[in-house]
């Protein structure tokens, strides 16, 4: 990109702190573009904002940031390695689920995220993000299940909501994080391997005279 990464992304949060596309900036305190490392390989996408990512203007502060933290340990990473968004930038009145048209309003500053940063692995958190890529999914059957398109992976998990208010989800939760470093070494392979010029064909035309010097172009 002709401009730098961090920069673009500090322009959309600007934009999404001034939005006012829907009704979901009434009555809040902060707008929640979404924070991280923009390069990052991995880009988690949850719901929406909640008290504290309010009153912070963060994504995943509360007890599911911890949580979400916490698993990222797992896999050797923290919160400052990776790209954390919403799939709405301000939070839905009592923390209800978001509206479709909500969504759509906050879809052209999180596709823009995604542009910029350009992640090797988009995972999913809750069912709301991951209707965007697996529309007729079932959390509950293709969590920990990724689909390879478009040179990334798309990768499904519970939201740590749900495991914090079901903690039988745990175990498989904490399965599902520790692929995810195999997910992105199979997303470099696929991307290394279309990005491999073809080999030049040293079978043909071996019998063929070296080409003479070259021929100077008439002007008329």
């Amino acid at each position: 990109m002709t401009q730098d990464r961090a920069a673009v992304l500090a322009e959309i949060a600007a934009q999404v702190r001034a939005c006012k596309a829907c009704r979901l900036w009434e009555g809040t305190t902060n707008g929640v573009p979404g924070a991280g490392d923009p390069n990052a390989e991995i880009m988690f996408i949850g719901e929406g904002p909640g008290f504290n990512e309010d009153k912070k203007g963060l994504p995943f502060v509360g007890r599911s940031g911890n949580y979400l933290e916490k698993m990222l340990k797992l896999i050797n990473l923290n919160r400052n390695q990776v790209f954390i968004a919403n799939v709405v930038k301000h939070r839905p009145p009592d923390n209800r689920d978001p509206l479709p048209d909500e969504m759509a309003a906050c879809k052209p500053y999180l596709d823009r995220q995604i542009e910029v940063i350009d992640p090797l692995v988009i995972v999913t958190l809750g069912r709301f993000s991951m209707a965007r890529y697996f529309p007729n999914g079932k959390i509950t059957q293709i969590h920990g299940k990724p689909k390879y398109e478009d040179g990334r992976a798309y990768y499904p998990l519970f939201h740590p909501a749900a495991v914090l208010r079901n903690p039988t989800l745990e175990p498989q939760m904490e399965a599902d994080f520790k692929k995810i470093l195999d997910v992105i070494a199979e997303v470099k392979t696929q991307r290394g391997a279309s990005a491999k010029p073809d080999k030049p064909d040293t079978n043909n035309n071996k019998n063929e005279p070296p080409p003479g010097p070259p021929k100077q172009l008439s002007l008329f």
